[in-house]
Parts: structure tokens; sequence; C-alpha cells
């Protein structure tokens, strides 16, 4: 099995990755892409540093072993700032559409960000329902029907399918209703309060991490975005859990660089989380 993988590139702004011998799990990673297409450029003020601290960065290569272990990974490389794959169609606000029929959102950075997590604008002037729908059909669309295609073949294949949802988080955040910093876990897998996954699964992901050396924390900050909500329906055979890694694992939050030794430290324990998640039986 290692180190056979057959790459397809399905899209200008995603890569399809799919071994030669394949397990039931696929690996999503939807915020690590960092380019602005020129299609939406001229809309958007795009600092470097902004993409650079708001993607999940490297994610992409913490995983890159996922394959060797029989996972298909589908990574994004356009910046979330363009679109983000783990929000809703509908999840913008007016500020952002101001003639949007039908807005859900109600906070900036739905899926379209119309402002940086350090309060920067990113958009030159509010979006028209037409731009909007533009950026979906060409970046969000695409991604999700590649994701859902997936899926459905590895549960067609396996009788279920398992999706990994690979995201990082800052180290740091808010306690809720203060503003007193507190350092989040190490790892915090998000289910939904065990919803959207097959408890064996959520148990193997919780002791795996602990075994080594990690703490989590499930569901908090984190409860799983759109894809682990949309896919995850154990019911129907589709088991999703959002792993969000503590940036500073791996990298110098200040600089964006990788932290080496703790950066390789860090990929063999997800390599390893990757071979015993595809041997899993549900």
């Amino acid at each position: 099995m290692l180190g056979q993988t057959e790459t397809r590139v399905s899209s200008p702004f995603f890569e399809l990755q799919r071994p030669v011998r394949q397990a039931p799990v696929l690996v999503e990673v939807p915020h690590s892409g960092l380019a602005v297409p020129e299609r939406v450029r001229p809309q958007m003020r795009a600092p470097l540093d902004g993409i650079m601290r708001d993607a999940d960065i490297y994610v992409d290569k913490l995983y890159a072993d996922a394959p060797a272990h029989g996972a298909t990974m589908l990574t994004a490389l356009a910046s979330r700032y363009v679109v983000d794959l783990n929000r809703a169609p509908d999840d913008v606000d007016l500020q952002t559409v101001p003639d949007h029929p039908a807005p859900r959102g109600v906070q900036p950075r739905g899926v379209v960000w119309r402002m940086t997590t350090d309060g920067r604008s990113l958009l030159r002037r509010p979006l028209t329902y037409a731009q909007l729908q533009d950026r979906l059909e060409h970046f969000h669309r695409p991604s999700h029907e590649a994701l859902r295609r997936e899926l459905t073949r590895l549960r067609a294949r396996f009788g279920y399918a398992i999706l990994i949802a690979a995201h990082s988080m800052p180290s740091v955040g808010r306690s809720l209703g203060t503003d007193r910093a507190v350092r989040r876990a190490d790892v915090v897998p998000g289910t939904r309060g065990g919803s959207t996954a097959a408890r064996p699964l959520i148990e193997l992901v919780d002791a795996h991490f602990r075994q080594s050396g990690l703490s989590v924390r499930h569901d908090d900050p984190y409860r799983g975005g759109y894809s682990t909500t949309h896919y995850g329906r154990p019911r129907e055979g589709w088991h999703a859990v959002q792993i969000e890694l503590n940036r500073a694992l791996y990298v110098d939050e200040a600089t964006s660089e990788p932290k080496s030794g703790d950066f390789e430290a860090l990929q063999a324990v997800l390599a390893r989380l990757v071979a015993r998640v595809a041997t899993l039986r549900l």
C-alpha cells in the first residue's frame, strides 16, 4: 500500500488524490489554500499576511501521508477569503451581499469573508448576488460535488465512508463573555455532540491523540462546520469528524514558519491516526 497513489487534479482550485489501494476514508482539507484567482481578485483586498494567518496553514502537508494509508485526499487550493468551503452556500449577511434574497448569516465571515480575523476589510465593495453566485459556481459547488461523489463511491464499495475534516486553529481564544485569553486544547474533535459519527470512531480519535500525549477537548470551541454537519449522517453510512489542531503544536504563529521537529512529529501522529481509522470497521 505504501507509496502507491494516483493523483488527479479535478479542478484548478482543488486537488483530489485517490490511492491505488483504497480504505473507506476521505481526508478533506478545505482551508489550507493560499491562491486568489484572477476571476475574483478585482473584488478583493487580499493581504498576504492575512491570507497566511487565516489559512489552516500547512494542514495539507501534515496529512500528506494519508493516501499511503489508503485515504483519499481532497485539498482546496484557493484561499478561504475567496469562498469558505466549510460554510453553507447561504451563510452570508446583508452587508456582504445587500441584494441577497434570503441571507442566513449574521456575521462577517460566512461563505464569503468580508473581514479578516484582525478586522481588516477584504471586499473593495459589497458583492452583488450575481457575484456571489459566480463564486459559488466556480469554487464552492465543484469542491462539494467532488466530496459528495467520493463519499458516495466509498460507501458503495465498503458499506460506509469516514470523512476526516482536517483543520487547524489559533492556539489562543477568548473566554466566553470575557476578553480573557485562554489557551485551547491541542486537539478539538468536532462531532456536533457525537451526532455526526459512530461512537467507535469518536472514541478511536480521542484515544489516539491522548495516547500521543496531546490534550483533547470535544466540540470546544468548534463543534463541526458545514462539511461535518452536512455529510455526518451515521444512519446513512457517512461518518464525519472535524479535527482542529492547535497551531502552536507545529508552527510559529507570529511568522507562519513550521517548527522543525515538532512539525514532523505531528505528521507522524496524523499518519498513525489515518492508518488506525482505515482499519476500523463500522
